[in-house]
């Protein structure tokens, strides 16, 4: 018998994961269903990633980069325009509500799949969107077709955390000469309407400072809680704006969202802080809107922690009014921050449009209509002349 040498590590067969198998070509509003199956909770996207790229790479006319979870998806036609079709693939964490029909996987209430409203996690924020993309990516060469523009799709991950790990960001960082265009569409959740730029959004922390003491003799102290009433007494008697962008009305924001003081329910507090999310129109810079902020607030310690620019609605560019056309329905502005905001830093005019309510995003019946997939599916086959 062989002896066997401890030196020599044992071996043992990786198993190798099988894609789940995506049908590209089935109705979309099916495809959707197929895509909320699939769990993607940010951080957690590589399965559909992985779904993702092995249905693109069965379609020939595609060139494909993939980093991490994200993909990047072009046609190379030689036309005189290209667009960019975005999508995340994330999604926020499932609902812990006991009968939540938003969840995982996909829900028909009317038993025909297919037929009426789709629920589950995702179905408007945004794998609606996503499935338009995948759908349109295999369909535009039917029958001998192609489109009369040059298509880029972008699928990426973490959209639904903080912005240091967007897997857009990273796209731009690490492929940014992939991600070159005339015009972008993000297929965040509209209804089928074409939203416009997006506001920025800011935050603020406002700490004051009081002396601690025993609660038995709060004269001995100085209440840091307190002290944040004329902080309060400002934001609650301001008036936010709306302004006017490139014919669009962005709406204003400026709001005490959290505060923060106390160590004990027998001692006077000797800190607070309170924090202040603005959203503001997208003819302000961060710094323009921090200058907003430290005006209403002067006198006081204001300290920006976070910031994101918005982006302006560029409906002028020939390829976003030929959109709106296509879409035949006025344009609005987009009042949360999106990241039409990464592809206007990048000098690329950018719009939201897609399927289902975003008011409904997050919420534990989340939902979305099957043919209001379906017409955004064929609104951007028209416009693409696919």
């Amino acid at each position: 018998m062989t002896p066997t040498n401890p030196r020599t590590p044992a071996t043992a067969s990786v198993p190798v994961r099988t894609p789940v198998h995506l049908d590209l070509r089935q109705d979309v509003a099916l495809l959707t269903a197929a895509l909320i199956d699939i769990n993607s909770v940010s951080g957690n996207e590589k399965v559909l990633a992985d779904a993702v790229e092995h249905a693109l790479r069965l379609l020939p006319q595609l060139e494909l980069v993939r980093d991490g979870d994200s993909i990047i998806a072009r046609t190379n036609l030689g036309r005189t325009e290209r667009v960019i079709l975005a999508g995340h693939l994330d999604t926020v964490p499932l609902p812990i509500t006991e009968g939540s029909l938003g969840t995982v996987p996909a829900y028909w209430p009317s038993g025909a799949p297919g037929e009426g409203i789709l629920y589950g996690r995702g179905a408007t924020d945004m794998k609606g969107g996503v499935a338009v993309q995948l759908a349109l990516a295999a369909t535009m060469f039917d029958a001998g077709a192609a489109p009369d523009k040059d298509v880029t799709f972008v699928f990426y991950d973490h959209e639904e955390v903080e912005a240091v790990k967007s897997g857009l960001g990273r796209l731009v960082r690490n492929h940014g000469s992939l991600l070159g265009g005339d015009f972008a569409i993000l297929l965040e959740p509209t209804d089928g309407t074409v939203e416009g730029g997006c506001n920025g959004t800011s935050r603020f922390e406002v700490t004051m400072r009081g002396e601690a003491a025993h609660s038995a003799r709060a004269w001995m102290g100085s209440n840091a809680i307190h002290a944040t009433a004329p902080i309060l007494a400002r934001l609650a008697a301001y008036e936010p704006q709306t302004v006017t962008v490139d014919g669009l009305d962005y709406r204003e924001s400026l709001n005490a969202v959290k505060i923060n003081g106390g160590t004990a329910g027998n001692v006077i507090p000797d800190k607070c802080v309170v924090e202040i999310n603005y959203r503001f129109a997208p003819d302000k810079t961060p710094d323009g809107a921090e200058a907003v902020v430290r005006e209403l607030l002067d006198g006081f310690d204001v300290v920006r922690t976070d910031s994101a620019a918005g982006a302006r609605p560029g409906l002028h560019h020939p390829a976003a009014a030929s959109f709106v056309v296509a879409v035949g329905a006025e344009p609005k502005p987009k009042y949360g921050w999106t990241d039409v905001a990464r592809f206007s830093e990048l000098g690329i005019p950018a719009v939201n449009f897609g399927p289902g309510d975003a008011l409904l995003a997050h919420k534990d019946n989340e939902h979305v209509e099957a043919d209001a997939i379906r017409e955004c599916l064929r609104a951007l086959r028209i416009w693409l002349g696919a």
